[in-house]
């Protein structure tokens, strides 16, 4: 079990298994992951190294962009026809036309940016803390701060964001874990502990980072990580969602 999650008591884990994996490049340090059923987005990070890119399922590049090497690329969502893509520090985010990628604007944000999802008409944004801010697709302003908690203990460096339905799915930052996380309450109901899959992978691959990265495709997840050789696609009892 991830030392991480040994440490809380609240919520339980959710069991899964691993039913199929795909190719994921180890040059991608990966912040954002969206699956359409056809085809996956990726933003990635790092300056001089911040890309947007479109793959098959086989993970041939498509279409790609990069940001400006000022910029830190972070998490990213697609709304229709327009992907959303957050900076780290700058406080700052682009617009960009989904298919072909073409950059149509920029838009301001009030803290750091993390990880990025869509939910209930609004973009779901992590700071890196227990906090996740929901704001408004058009001004951007913020409309409502959800406090993530498990039991009364706040749930920080929540990262990278996968809304299905009313469920959150969030990567926890240097740990193993996704939190599974009700919205809107923000209580976090279950955990899923990737801790022995992310040490296999730290022992083949010595140049792998963190666990990031979380897309889902009807009743499974895809997970992976930055720098990572391999998209999982994960199964669970709980991965019902309702669209």
């Amino acid at each position: 079990m991830s030392i991480y999650l040994s440490l809380f008591f609240a919520a339980a884990l959710q069991s899964f298994s691993i039913v199929d994996s795909l190719p994921h490049s180890t040059s991608h340090f990966t912040q954002g992951l969206n699956f359409n059923g056809k085809e996956w987005i990726e933003s990635t990070g790092l300056h001089g190294k911040s890309f947007l890119y479109r793959k098959t399922l086989s993970g041939q590049v498509l279409d790609s962009i990069s940001l400006d090497e000022r910029y830190f690329g972070e998490g990213s969502v697609q709304v229709g026809d327009v992907i959303f893509w957050l900076t780290w520090k700058n406080r700052k985010g682009f617009i960009y036309d989904a298919k072909p990628f073409q950059l149509r604007g920029s838009f301001r944000i009030p803290s750091e940016g993390w990880g990025l999802s869509f939910w209930n008409g609004t973009l779901l944004m992590s700071n890196g803390s227990h906090e996740l801010y929901r704001l408004s697709p058009g001004d951007f302003r913020v409309v409502q701060v959800i406090n993530v908690l498990d039991g009364n203990k706040p749930i920080k460096n929540l990262n990278e964001l996968e809304v299905v339905g009313n469920t959150l799915y969030a990567n926890i930052w240097q740990s193993d874990s996704i939190a599974i996380i009700d919205l809107p309450s923000g209580k976090v109901r279950a955990y899923l502990d990737l801790s022995e899959l992310s040490q296999r992978i730290r022992k083949s691959h010595r140049n792998v980072d963190v666990l990031n990265g979380i897309a889902v495709d009807g009743d499974f997840l895809w997970i992976t990580g930055k720098n990572w050789p391999k998209i999982y696609k994960l199964k669970s009892p709980s991965f019902k969602h309702q669209k």
